[in-house]
């Protein structure tokens, strides 16, 4: 009622709407009522009115300092919320360099954390709508043999449900020197103009030694993205494998060269259809993914989580 009664004559006649005064300022419950009842009136703007909210209402000063305050820990919880996402993305990826390969429950452990304080910020997300996928990635992590990193071993293992495991046991127990796998590197691309229908390529390359170094070469997957399966899939299209860069064929000098790059590539997509069909297509689900780090798992087993560090942004133009 004091509010009221400081009006002046011509302050009561310079009214706005109220209704938004309400909204940004939280007054005392004693004039709240007031401003309520002039809702069909308009709201003064004069410089009286002002002055005489500022005199009279002895709630503005606490309230001006009480939102200043709010404003000044909401940022300053921010940056420690940033601050805590990068110590967690350093720790895991000292964790993924260690000389001798982390237990996978220790990784995934790290890597959840990670993942649900990018969610908490809203950082690394959407990663099938980001573009940030784009670029060429090093994997610094594999919950299995590096091999496995490769979406044509996804496709396999969906070609061969009951055999697969088999399989990569025989693989996978071949000891160095006698086998050494690695780096491996993922380009991926992503199509702009989706003229074509697909969403863009991603290229697997994994280096692959046998015989204590005396054969290399470089275990060569192409696959389309042809979709995306919500905010974090990208629905993938095994089309050729071949290995490339054989050590053993340039050996054979020019000739080797000229082989290495005249033979056509396997079609390892219509190989896997005509053992079951759909088995070609298989989704890669990426739960975090900003400017130099990605995880990246198979849709058909999202528990293990592939770590990888950007080399670069952007494609490559012979993909």
């Amino acid at each position: 009622s004091r509010v009221l009664y400081s009006l002046t004559t011509d302050a009561r006649k310079d009214f706005a709407p109220i209704s938004m005064f309400l909204g940004v300022f939280q007054w005392a419950q004693p004039i709240s009522f007031v401003f309520i009842l002039m809702a069909s009136a308009t709201w003064p703007t004069s410089d009286a009115f002002l002055n005489g909210i500022r005199l009279y209402s002895p709630r503005h000063d606490i309230v001006s300092s009480t939102a200043s305050s709010s404003s000044t820990n909401t940022d300053a919880f921010s940056e420690n919320l940033i601050a805590d996402l990068q110590q967690r993305k350093i720790k895991l990826i000292e964790l993924c360099k260690r000389s001798s390969k982390p237990p996978k429950e220790e990784v995934n452990k790290h890597v959840r954390g990670l993942e649900m304080l990018g969610e908490q910020l809203g950082f690394g997300q959407g990663s099938s709508y980001s573009g940030l996928m784009a670029g060429e990635w090093e994997l610094l992590y594999s919950p299995e043999d590096v091999t496995r990193s490769s979406p044509f071993f996804w496709a396999f293992s969906k070609a061969f449900p009951e055999k697969n495991s088999n399989i990569f046991a025989i693989t996978d127990s071949i000891p160095a020197p006698f086998k050494e796998v690695g780096p491996a590197i993922q380009t991926i691309t992503l199509d702009t103009n989706r003229g074509s229908g697909e969403l863009g390529k991603l290229v697997s390359r994994i280096q692959v030694s046998t015989l204590g170094g005396l054969a290399k070469s470089t275990m060569t997957t192409r696959s389309s993205i042809i979709g995306s399966d919500g905010l974090e899939g990208l629905k993938l299209r095994i089309d050729t494998t071949k290995p490339e860069n054989s050590s053993a064929l340039k050996n054979l000098g020019n000739l080797g060269e000229l082989l290495d790059e005249q033979l056509p590539p396997f079609p390892s997509g219509e190989a896997l259809e005509r053992v079951r069909q759909g088995s070609s297509e298989v989704t890669m689900a990426t739960t975090y993914c900003d400017e130099t780090l990605r995880i990246s798992r198979n849709a058909e087993n999202k528990q293990d989580a592939y770590v990888w560090k950007r080399i670069s942004f952007g494609g490559v133009s012979e993909v």
